[in-house]
């Protein structure tokens, strides 16, 4: 296209200057503005072939600059084609090789198996032949052991068939204790009225008969004001609850007997139902009272126990335990916010029970693994 632009600009300025010319006589033009045309459209033409000149160079540049990147992407193509080749060797080399380590495996497995079978039948049958004597000596103790295993075993089942008997009838007998207990304590009410230490003594002495009716062991499987275990408050102070349950894996359970007597007697013995409203309240609020006072021992804390995070409150009349339940059905949730679960001469009775189920399971375990270590010496 610059080629044509000049060769316009070239035709152009001769027939101007030959109509200057043919002119010039007739008319007189001032040919000055068109020779400055001239000259710049001259000047127009050297630039554009300058430009041409420079533009073919850059293509021919252009030209040899994709002729070698063509050069270069025919070489990669080839690479690519014979890495491709290679790999596909490769593996192939690698799927025959992993077949063959397969199959040597295989032989060396069976091999291996064939042999060990071989030199576990020599073994064994000469284990048979010089050993045979040696055997029954070995076995004869062992056949005496299981057999007295087999006796100690059978003992401890009619141990436990008793054990289950028994428990039955301690079971039948609990309503006749709880009322003997709860008839106990009326009778005790009026005699024990105002004698706040009498009154703790003898909830204590109803909860210790509990507890032997139950089956557990004093010094055993409980212990009373923790005799010989040197309970310490947080404070270093020593610390004396009333009773502490032994259960195994060296883990505890604390009761604490509390008797609230005057109140309740007063309100049986009341003649209105506005004196028996009175000491009813009067009742519920001195079981908080004691329950707030045993949250403040934080028993469950001492050391040198591995307590519950809970402590057992024994109220030993069943009717008391009632009547506060009847009233106030708020009361044992105030309790166990303290950590504290209230319990009565039934409830204590069941729960001691299954701790004493648990203990002789414990035990029939222990004798048990004895007796099979000593089966095994």
């Amino acid at each position: 296209m610059n080629f044509i632009i000049a060769g316009a600009i070239i035709v152009g300025s001769i027939i101007i200057g030959l109509l200057v010319r043919g002119k010039k006589k007739e008319d007189q033009i001032d040919i000055q503005p068109l020779e400055q045309e001239i000259k710049s459209l001259s000047d127009e033409k050297s630039r554009l072939e300058a430009k041409t000149e420079l533009l073919e160079k850059n293509l021919q540049e252009n030209s040899a600059e994709l002729s070698k990147e063509r050069e270069n992407n025919i070489n990669l193509q080839s690479h690519q084609a014979r890495i491709e080749t290679i790999n596909k060797t490769l593996e192939e080399k690698l799927q025959t090789q992993k077949q063959e380590i397969e199959e040597l495996q295989k032989k060396f497995s069976d091999a291996f198996e064939n042999l060990a079978n071989k030199i576990l039948e020599e073994k064994t049958k000469k284990f048979t032949e010089q050993n045979r004597s040696n055997l029954d000596e070995l076995l004869n103790p062992l056949k005496e052991k299981i057999k007295d295993f087999e006796t100690k075993v059978e003992q401890t089942n009619e141990k436990n068939r008793m054990s289950n008997k028994s428990l039955e009838e301690q079971i039948k007998g609990l309503k006749d204790l709880n009322k003997k207990m709860s008839d106990d304590a009326n009778n005790l009410t009026k005699a024990l009225k105002g004698e706040s230490q009498i009154q703790g003594n003898w909830g204590e002495v109803i909860l210790e008969r509990i507890l032997e009716e139950s089956g557990l062991r004093k010094g055993i499987e409980y212990e009373t004001q923790g005799r010989g275990m040197g309970l310490k408050s947080e404070e270093g102070n020593p610390s004396k609850p009333d009773f502490i349950i032994k259960l195994p894996e060296n883990k505890h359970v604390i009761i604490d007997s509390k008797v609230s007597l005057i109140n309740y007697e007063r309100m049986v013995s009341s003649e209105t139902d506005e004196q028996r409203q009175g000491y009813l309240k009067a009742l519920n609020n001195s079981i908080k009272a004691q329950i707030d006072d045993l949250h403040k021992k934080n028993y469950q804390d001492l050391k040198g126990l591995n307590s519950p995070d809970f402590v057992m409150l024994f109220i030993p009349i069943e009717g008391v335990f009632a009547v506060v339940m009847q009233n106030d059905n708020t009361i044992y949730q105030y309790a166990y916010n303290k950590q504290i679960v209230i319990v009565s001469p039934s409830t204590l009775l069941a729960t001691l029970r299954t701790i004493a189920f648990i203990w002789r399971q414990e035990n029939q375990t222990k004798n048990a693994l004895e007796i099979a270590r000593q089966g095994g010496a």
